[in-house]
């Protein structure tokens, strides 16, 4: 079967099934999974489809936001295994501030055993995990939610007051979501919400990016701010062979530490 072949039988799966994986397309195929990743980018690059993890699912324009709980059950295992790395990076004491996106929210349900902890959010579902967090006692401390306008769609507050009341925080860490990363900066979809996670990340001492493979290498339509201007990077891959060193540290979910 030639690559155009490959290609229309690709696309017919994926219609049928909603999602294909490498694996089981290089066993049909009888090619190896490096021709299917090189297939499966190409189709990309076309906007016939996304990557994700291990596969591909229907195409999703990098335009527009998606609402916040479909965007919650795409690549569920992988946010929340990024979810426990960046739990793993809080201390007691701190004061963090964790924007909206859909894998930040899981750091309150990886919480173990931290005390004093201080969250500032303008996430209305990671305000609610964290007080959920308070009250199964996995840790101690206090949940500030951010005033500003309502987004019903992403679950979210944003806006002028919103911005205005993060500059009077100084944060040890920020973990920041984006529409999108390239090797050279940070993207997001809404131009408010991103003014919100570029004030924590200037006001924060360490500014940590969460992000799933399938936002690598993608634009949106906001840039958050450069790359260099984080710390560290957590991702459910290695980074990508052609991206170079900016300053930050990449963290893949296989550094986590193992749970006992």
């Amino acid at each position: 079967m030639n690559k155009d072949d490959r290609h229309v039988f690709m696309l017919k799966k994926l219609e049928k099934d909603q999602k294909v994986l490498v694996i089981d397309l290089a066993n049909l195929l009888d090619v190896t999974p490096e021709t299917v990743r090189r297939d499966l980018a190409e189709l990309e690059m076309n906007e016939k489809l996304s990557r994700i993890h291990g596969g591909a699912v229907p195409f999703v324009t990098t335009h527009k936001e998606m609402v916040y709980e479909k965007k919650m059950s795409l690549h569920k295992e992988e946010k929340k295994k990024i979810a426990k790395r960046a739990a793993e990076l809080i201390q007691d004491g701190d004061t963090i501030a964790v924007d909206v996106g859909s894998t930040a929210v899981h750091i309150a349900d990886m919480i173990e055993n931290v005390q004093g902890l201080t969250v500032v959010t303008n996430s209305l579902s990671a305000a609610g995990r964290f007080n959920l967090a308070i009250e199964e006692k996995r840790m101690t401390g206090q949940v500030i939610m951010l005033p500003g306008v309502t987004n019903p769609y992403q679950a979210s507050v944003k806006g002028t007051y919103t911005v205005e009341f993060l500059r009077r925080f100084n944060f040890n860490l920020a973990f920041i979501s984006c529409g999108g990363v390239t090797k050279d900066a940070v993207y997001d979809f809404d131009m408010d919400e991103s003014l919100v996670s570029e004030a924590m990340i200037q006001n924060s001492q360490e500014a940590i990016l969460l992000t799933d493979s399938s936002k690598l290498n993608k634009k949106s339509l906001f840039q958050i701010c450069p790359i260099s201007n984080l710390m560290k990077i957590i991702c459910d891959e290695e980074k990508p062979k052609d991206w170079y060193e900016n300053g930050y540290e990449w963290l893949t979910v296989e550094d986590a530490v193992p749970s006992v």
